[in-house]
């Protein structure tokens, strides 16, 4: 037996419940990992609540994300006694997924945990570190340098947001960060954000073609806001954007990209190749300050995952919430 978060829709309304399985009932997988912790993040908050269908089969178990020890493998990769980590693949959308203490899924979508973490560590970072550290990653490869300028981070009081800052920061890059929680100002600076703006200078439409000022930016919010950061990067800008808080569609113009060559770079974590999550995560070793990693973290029991998640939606939660699967 073991616990577990399940997400359920059958005669009955849609519910999530803090429940005791039985492990026959772990779905086909070839590798099973028992999970020290996972973590909870803004799509675990729309599975969970059932306000978007994220969810596509039932029941499921949610979370994106885990980090534990292989305990049974058929697997040539790993063996008994291996700590792994797990980002995205679809589960807690279509497969069991990290919210529980043990989970059952393909090798292939393993990777070895980094020496340099330990598995409370890896969950900090979570899925939102590791798809920070990809944007940061699309901004290089554009040649979107310290020295190019300045960096625009949205949504930054959220999980990518704060490990973009703290990344950012550390690289030499001089951070703005947009918020609509003025209260977090003090938090992001410590993080290593140089200023601060509201975010309400984003959200609504704006023009085709602004003042330019941003040399990249990396967005997790969407809509409005991405076309307003798009019409005011500097020539030859990059944006990665990674994310939807404020909504699936881009009411931009072509303007940005064929007057002032800037790019749009699109960055997925969950079907990301391996290489690339490998590459990530040796980053995230070398480049992320541990200490600010702490400073931005927030520990809860999987127990009280079902009454934080709403928290997500409502635009409540700063920062990363690391899950003890085992508390």
């Amino acid at each position: 037996m073991f616990n577990a978060v399940l997400i359920e829709r059958d005669d009955r309304p849609y519910r999530a419940s803090y429940t005791s399985l039985d492990d026959k009932r772990l779905p086909a997988g070839d590798v099973t990992v028992r999970v020290d912790y996972s973590s909870l993040n803004y799509k675990d908050g729309l599975a969970i609540t059932g306000k978007v269908p994220v969810v596509r089969q039932f029941p499921m178990v949610p979370g994106i994300d885990f980090a534990g020890s292989v305990v049974a493998s058929e697997n040539a990769s790993y063996r008994a006694g291996d700590r792994v980590i797990l980002n995205g693949w679809g589960v807690g959308e279509q497969h069991w997924g990290g919210l529980a203490q043990l989970a059952r899924v393909k090798g292939e979508w393993l990777i070895p945990m980094p020496g340099a973490f330990t598995a409370r560590q890896c969950m900090a970072i979570g899925t939102a570190g590791y798809t920070a550290m990809l944007c940061v990653i699309a901004l290089e490869r554009h040649a979107v340098l310290p020295d190019s300028g300045e960096i625009l981070v949205t949504g930054a009081a959220g999980g990518v947001g704060t490990v973009a800052v703290a990344v950012l920061a550390k690289l030499g890059y001089r951070v703005v960060a947009v918020t609509g929680r003025p209260a977090e100002a003090e938090f992001l600076k410590k993080l290593g954000a140089a200023e601060i703006l509201d975010r309400a200078l984003f959200s609504n439409p704006g023009k085709p073609l602004a003042k330019e000022r941003w040399a990249g930016a990396i967005d997790v919010v969407g809509s409005h806001t991405l076309a307003n950061v798009c019409a005011s990067l500097r020539y030859a800008g990059v944006v990665a954007a990674c994310g939807l808080a404020g909504g699936m569609d881009f009411p931009a113009t072509v303007a940005p990209f064929i007057l002032r060559g800037v790019t749009l770079a699109g960055v997925d974590s969950v079907m990301c190749p391996r290489v690339h999550r490998l590459e990530a995560w040796r980053r995230l070793s070398q480049d992320l300050d541990i200490d600010k990693l702490e400073s931005l973290t927030e520990e809860i029991a999987l127990s009280q995952v079902i009454d934080r998640a709403a928290g997500f939606l409502e635009g409540r939660i700063r920062g990363r919430i690391v899950v003890d699967a085992n508390s």
